[in-house]
């Protein structure tokens, strides 16, 4: 599983809200990820797989025993939760069209299964493959995944659009019990793959949202959004503003400020990272030329 890829905190503010409908409190969803609570209120905050894993770990560590309890999580993601990759795939001209922008810009949602999707001319189906997860999380973030799609199908359009099947190629009774519960769909288990299946002729239809001009502007945004957070880490998301944007000259508050965290996060990060501000702060001018391409490094 890839780990250099950056998600908004609002991600991990979902399942904080999350977990305190079930009676755990925010403390003890963040124990250990590295997150803070005034992490979360701020704009712009990003966050590491690493971190989202934790979270997602914690989770199941306090609800061991909840059926489908990724299914029901990922029902609590909206077209809004997801910014700009939201908007984009809102503004397309029909569904097939949302569902091929928002697997071309995925890494700028919560999916850690790789989807892909083929047709026939009376189905268009949308696989999950969970293989390149770590085992132990395969079939929460599989049924997480899922049911996030499913909810953003829905919200794009599919209310009063019957999925065909909901198909799993392996779902416990129980589980499927719970998602034909929250769904009103009963999801069927020993498919050769983990599918939604819809009706080819609906996803073809024009959606009320579609904004062509709007469609142009988004696009760009989620193409410099991906490359934006393709940066390794705090490291270098703080390399690229010292080279970049804020210069040499600038503080770590500066530094705080502009990626939206405190100064303190801002070090206990870099520390998790095996890095430092200081040695870039006080490195001399000779120095900064012979280190301005290089990574930070412990003091």
């Amino acid at each position: 599983m890839t780990n250099h890829l950056m998600h908004p905190a609002t991600i991990a503010q979902v399942m904080v809200n999350f977990a305190n409908r079930f009676g755990i409190d925010s403390q003890t969803c963040l124990l250990g990820s590295g997150i803070a609570l005034e992490d979360l209120a701020r704009p712009n905050t990003w966050l590491s797989r690493s971190q989202e894993i934790q979270l997602l770990e914690n989770l199941l560590t306090n609800l061991p025993d909840k059926p489908a309890l990724g299914f029901e999580l990922g029902l609590q993601y909206n077209l809004a939760t997801f910014g700009i990759w939201g908007f984009t795939i809102r503004t397309c001209p029909t569904l097939a069209d949302a569902i091929k922008q928002a697997l071309r810009y995925l890494p700028l949602s919560t999916a850690y299964c790789r989807f892909s999707t083929f047709q026939t001319s009376e189905t268009l189906t949308i696989t999950a493959d969970p293989s390149a997860i770590e085992p132990h999380l395969q079939q929460f973030l599989l049924e997480r995944d899922l049911g996030t799609a499913l909810n953003l199908l829905g919200e794009m359009g599919l209310h009063g659009i019957p999925v065909k099947r909901l198909e799993f190629k392996n779902l416990p009774g129980n589980h499927r019990t719970r998602i034909a519960e929250l769904t009103g769909i009963q999801p069927g288990s020993g498919y050769s793959a983990n599918a939604i299946v819809l009706d080819r002729r609906m996803t073809e239809l024009t959606l009320p949202t579609y904004d062509a001009h709007l469609l142009r502007v988004f696009e760009d945004q989620c193409a410099r959004q991906l490359r934006m957070r393709q940066v390794e880490g705090v490291v270098g998301q703080v390399r690229q503003l010292l080279l970049g944007s804020l210069g040499m000259v600038c503080s770590l508050e500066d530094v705080a400020l502009a990626l939206a965290l405190s100064p303190r996060s801002l070090r206990r990060r870099l520390n998790d990272e095996g890095h430092s501000f200081r040695r870039w702060y006080a490195c001399s001018p000779g120095d900064y030329r012979r280190n301005r391409m290089n990574s930070l490094t412990v003091t």
